[in-house]
C-alpha cells in the first residue's frame, strides 16, 4: 500500500488532496501546528485528522513513499529535516499531482484571472457529458464533493496557479504540471510580494509555455495584447488556438450565447465570463465534447462560489459578491454588471485585502478600474495591515490611485455599514468585491435592502 505523509495537512487544497488519496486507498498521515474549519471537520470525517497538533519527527519513517510539503511549512520544520535526512521523496503539491497524473491527459488552466471559473466550467460540462476525470480547483463547486479528486480516470483538469510551490521549491506551481492541453486567460501583474517586477511575473508565463511538450495545445485569449505578444515569441513549438468573446446578446438582464449555430440563455454574464466560457468550450472540444453538448451543459452553469455570486434580487435591485481584488478583475466585474444592467445605478465596494492591493506604490495599477461604477467605495482593514506588517494607507493616495475624486474610502466597518444603509436601492445594483470578509460583515444580511 502506498504510504504518504503531509507536512502542513490543514491547507485548503492540501487537506483536499489528503482526503482524495485516502479515498483512492492510500495510507495517509499528516501534521500541522494549527488546523481551522472546514479542514478540521473534513479531515476528522475522513479519519486522517492528526491526533495532536504540532510537529513530531517520529511521524517520519523510512517506509514512507512520499512526503508532501504544504505552503506554510518552514524550512526548519523538524519533520522536513527528518525526511531529508532519510532521503525520502519530498514533493510540493503540484509536483505530487504531476506524479499522480503521469498516465493521464493533463489540462491546465493558467493566467492572472478567470482560472477558477474556466476550470469549473470545464468540470461542469465534462460531468454533464458523462466523462470520467480527475480535477483540482481553487473553490468548492456545486455538484462536486471535493475540490481535489485523484482516481484512475484518464484525464485531469487542473487550475494552474503561478504562486510558489513550497518553502523549498520557490518556482511557481504551474511549472510542474506539463499539460498536453493548456489555457492562458491573460496576464496582469499580481502577487507583488513574490514577483517584485512585472518582467519577473511575465517570465513565469514564458517558462510555463516552455515546459509544454512540442505539439501540445495552447488555448489563449487573443484579446490580451501582452499574452498575444508572448505567444507569438515563445510558443512556436505548440498547436495554438486563439479565442475571443463569443457571439452573444443581452436582453432584460439575460445573456444568450451562440456556439456552432445554436443559441442558449446563460446563467452567467459579462465579457470576462464569456471569454472563460469560450476557453472552456475549446478545451471540451479537444476532449471530444461537441458544441451542442457543450452549450446544453454550460447553460446550467451557475458560477463558482463568490464569482459574481448572486446574494439576492428583486425586480429593481440585485446584490452580487465577487472574489475580485486584482485591478483587471475589478474592472472586468464592474463592467460586466454595468453592461448587464445599463439603466441601473451601480454601487460598487472593493475591499483592499491582499499584499498587492494594500501596497501604496501598487495603487496606481487600479487607475480606471472603477470608472464604470456610479457610486464607488473602497474599504480596507487597519487590522489586515497590522497582520501583514504594512504601513497605514492614506485615503487621498487611494483615490488618486483609482483616479476617482468621488471615491469613498473607509477603514472602519461601522462607517462602511452606515454608507451602505444610506444608499437608495431603487433601480440600483450593489456589488461587493473582496478576497477578505470586510472585518466579518454579514453579506447575506444585506438582502434587507431589497
Amino acid at each position: 500500500m502506498t504510504k504518504v505523509h503531509f507536512i502542513a495537512i490543514g491547507g485548503s487544497v492540501m487537506h483536499q488532496l489528503a482526503i482524495a488519496l485516502k479515498l483512492k486507498g492510500y495510507q495517509v498521515t499528516g501534521s500541522d501546528d494549527e488546523i481551522f474549519e472546514p479542514a478540521l471537520s473534513n479531515l476528522r470525517q475522513a479519519g486522517i485528522l492528526p491526533a495532536t497538533m504540532g510537529w513530531d519527527d517520529s511521524r517520519i519513517s523510512p517506509d514512507l513513499d512520499a512526503v508532501i510539503l504544504g505552503m506554510h511549512a518552514r524550512g526548519d520544520n523538524p519533520e522536513l529535516l527528518k525526511a531529508k535526512e532519510l532521503n525520502l521523496k519530498i514533493y510540493s503539491f503540484p509536483e505530487y499531482i504531476y506524479q499522480e497524473s503521469l498516465q493521464k491527459k493533463r489540462v491546465a488552466v493558467g493566467g492572472s484571472h478567470g482560472k477558477t471559473t474556466t476550470t469549473a466550467m470545464i468540470m461542469h460540462v465534462l460531468q454533464q457529458a458523462g466523462q470520467e476525470f480527475d480535477y483540482l480547483v481553487g473553490a468548492r463547486l456545486a455538484g462536486f464533493a471535493q475540490s481535489v479528486n485523484i482516481t484512475n480516470a484518464p484525464t485531469i483538469v487542473m487550475e494552474a496557479d503561478e504562486y510558489p510551490a513550497s518553502v523549498i521549491e520557490k518556482r511557481p506551481k504551474f511549472h510542474f504540471l506539463h499539460p498536453q492541453i493548456a489555457v492562458l486567460t491573460g496576464i496582469a501583474w499580481d502577487h507583488i510580494n513574490v514577483f517584485p517586477t512585472y518582467e519577473n511575473y511575465l517570465e513565469q508565463f514564458v517558462i510555463f509555455i516552455k515546459t509544454m511538450e512540442k505539439g501540445a495545445t495552447l488555448i489563449y485569449n487573443e484579446t490580451d495584447p501582452e499574452l498575444v505578444k508572448l505567444v507569438n515569441t515563445e510558443a512556436a513549438h505548440l498547436k495554438l488556438v486563439p479565442y475571443g468573446v463569443p457571439a452573444h446578446t443581452i436582453s432584460n438582464g439575460v445573456t444568450s450565447v451562440t456556439f456552432g449555430g445554436e443559441t442558449k440563455a446563460m446563467e452567467v454574464f459579462g465579457d470576462h465570463n464569456l471569454l472563460n466560457m469560450h476557453a472552456a468550450r475549446l478545451v471540451c472540444n479537444e476532449l471530444g465534447v461537441d458544441d451542442p453538448t457543450f452549450l446544453a451543459a454550460i447553460a446550467t452553469f451557475k458560477g463558482a462560489a463568490k464569482r459574481l455570486e448572486l446574494v439576492g434580487k428583486n425586480e429593481h435591485c440585485a446584490i452580487y459578491r465577487d472574489f475580485a481584488h486584482a485591478p483587471s478583475k475589478v474592472k472586468a466585474t464592474i463592467e460586466a454588471l454595468k453592461e448587464q444592467y445599463p439603466s441601473r445605478t451601480l454601487i460598487a465596494v472593493l475591499e483592499l485585502h491582499t499584499y498587492s492591493s494594500l501596497n501604496a506604490a501598487f495603487m496606481v495599477q487600479y487607475q480606471g478600474a472603477m470608472d464604470k461604477a456610479d457610486i464607488p467605495a473602497v474599504f480596507y482593514s487597519r487590522h489586515a495591515l497590522e497582520i501583514k506588517r504594512m504601513p497605514d494607507l492614506q485615503p487621498e493616495g487611494i483615490a488618486q490611485g483609482f483616479g476617482r475624486n468621488d471615491l469613498r474610502v473607509f477603514n472602519n466597518r461601522e462607517h462602511l455599514q452606515a454608507f451602505l444603509d444610506a444608499q437608495n436601492y431603487q433601480n440600483a445594483n450593489l456589488l461587493l468585491m473582496s478576497s477578505g470578509d470586510y472585518e466579518g460583515m454579514n453579506v447575506p444580511s444585506l438582502t434587507k435592502y431589497l
